[in-house]
């Protein structure tokens, strides 16, 4: 042949292969079955956007041009640079058309923008949101090894697995200035929780506001019940009507593992026995430490073998020490005003340190003591008056949910 022919034959193929690319890919039946030409079957593909990629790259990856990718961009809300690597698109098309008529724009779990293109061949978007049911559960677990492991044992038939990571944190938060959940969990502790439960038609679920919890430890429960208060605004009171607030946290670190206790252990760097005064948290480089309580700044600067440190005086003769911090929060330094729950540090490795972990330490009057005693502070103010009226009459519908066997305590409705 040719060297001419073989360039126009070469030239033919390579269209038809791309040509090829652009078309949904035939469906293949059953032997001896044969596909009716004149039935228009829909297909779909599915793909995500890369990093660094543009949305007109990905459009045309999937076989649009250049202008009609314009085209179907221009027509939709979206903001190219709010929008992540990751995101999932979808194109949808059938048999009688290419490379498709639809797109569809996964912007969440519950919202989708929609590009449609009609029989002018313009491409019109709406913005879709899928519907939320909300129904309330009842979840019971067993500890065996920590909080997310009886969460997550205990809610699998009724929650999805971040959702029930959610639970585990939140319950967390609930509690935090009862119970370090850390440290002070046992094996053989229940929990029970009710929980509104909000979920979508395609599978997905998360949890919405949790309305009342029972803690068991050692055979005494402590259970937390939802109370909204005229400004709208919820707190948590256990059973007797006192808040779970109280004047300190349980932990400078929002439920983290806790590497080692308080007491006599071998210091990781100095390879020499000393008392270890104070409890250490491990966490990742980077993390927020947070002091437990409202106070004043004393200390904050580098320390030996402490690192970088930061203390902090509250009331009562109580002092707090965070250690091997990276660095410190927002203005902190000696004499600031520091707030509970306030980002003092953040967890580091600086002085005798083998990784990064937070060191944490309690003195009363000048004595160290273990933080899991010091800290172990009494309930928070009761309610009183209306207030507590309005509560016994939560309280009671609270505790018959909590009695209730588990799963479905409230059918759905729509949101």
């Amino acid at each position: 042949m040719p060297r001419a022919g073989r360039l126009l034959l070469g030239a033919v193929v390579a269209a038809l292969a791309i040509a090829a690319l652009r078309l949904p890919a035939p469906r293949v039946g059953r032997p001896g079955e044969l596909l009716d030409p004149t039935v228009v079957r829909r297909w779909s593909r599915a793909d995500t956007l890369g990093r660094g990629e543009t949305l007109t790259a990905l459009l045309q990856r999937r076989g649009f041009d250049p202008l009609e990718a314009a085209n179907i961009l221009e027509a939709t809300p979206l903001d190219s640079r709010r929008l992540r690597a990751g995101m999932t698109i979808e194109v949808r098309g059938d048999s009688a058309g290419s490379p498709g008529n639809e797109v569809r724009f996964f912007l969440g779990v519950d919202r989708i923008i929609v590009a449609r293109r009609d029989e002018a061949g313009e491409w019109r978007a709406t913005d879709e949101r899928l519907p939320w049911t909300t129904d309330t559960v009842l979840i019971r677990g067993t500890v065996q090894s920590n909080l997310y492991a009886a969460i997550d044992a205990g809610a699998a038939d009724w929650l999805s697995g971040s959702a029930r990571q959610e639970l585990a944190w939140t319950v967390a938060d609930i509690y935090e200035y009862r119970v370090d959940m850390s440290r002070d969990l046992q094996q053989g502790d229940r929990l029970r929780v009710v929980v509104e439960r909000e979920s979508l038609q395609t599978g997905a679920s998360r949890i919405g506001r949790v309305l009342a919890a029972g803690l068991e430890r050692g055979g005494k429960e402590v259970q937390a019940i939802r109370l909204e208060g005229a400004s709208g605004r919820s707190r948590y009171y256990d059973q007797d009507g006192r808040s779970l607030a109280a004047t300190f946290l349980r932990a400078p670190l929002s439920f983290r593992r806790m590497s080692s206790g308080f007491g006599g252990r071998r210091h990781p760097v100095l390879g020499t026995w000393r008392a270890h005064k104070g409890l250490d948290y491990s966490a990742a480089s980077g993390t927020p430490v947070r002091t437990i309580g409202d106070g004043t700044v004393t200390f904050a600067g580098r320390r030996g073998g402490y690192g970088n440190v930061v203390e902090v005086r509250h009331i009562n003769g109580f002092v707090t020490r965070y250690a091997h911090l990276r660095g410190f929060g927002p203005a902190i330094r000696s004499g600031a005003r520091v707030s509970i729950g306030q980002t003092i540090g953040y967890v580091g490795s600086t002085g005798l340190s083998t990784g990064p972990h937070l060191h944490f330490e309690v003195l009363v009057r000048g004595t160290h003591r273990d933080p899991r005693a010091a800290l172990q502070s009494a309930a928070g103010p009761a309610l009183r008056g209306a207030d507590l009226d309005r509560f016994g009459s939560v309280r009671r519908v609270a505790q018959q949910a909590l009695e209730g066997p588990t799963g479905l305590v409230r059918a759905a409705v729509t949101n």
